[in-house]
């Protein structure tokens, strides 16, 4: 778990500058609403393993939390 763990931060690390960078970039883009769903979603997916230790669960979480935070998107 904490290699899984130092590979989401160095994921997380190493897309940052980029994520700063990008030009036309304003205060509520679409493109941080991406970066601060998938962190949610992460945590969500985490969460509901951590509690219900079933792994079919898991898998259907990991499916079904992206999906709907894709659809919470804002619109472009």
């Amino acid at each position: 778990m904490n290699r899984f763990v130092a590979v989401l931060w160095g994921l997380l690390l190493s897309i940052a500058p980029s994520v700063a960078w990008a030009e036309e970039s304003h205060g509520y883009s679409r493109g941080n609403a991406v970066v601060y769903y998938a962190v949610i979603a992460t945590i969500l997916i985490y969460g509901i393993h951590d509690t219900f230790h079933n792994k079919a669960l898991s898998w259907g979480a990991a499916v079904v939390v992206p999906i709907s935070f894709y659809l919470m998107l804002p619109a472009k």
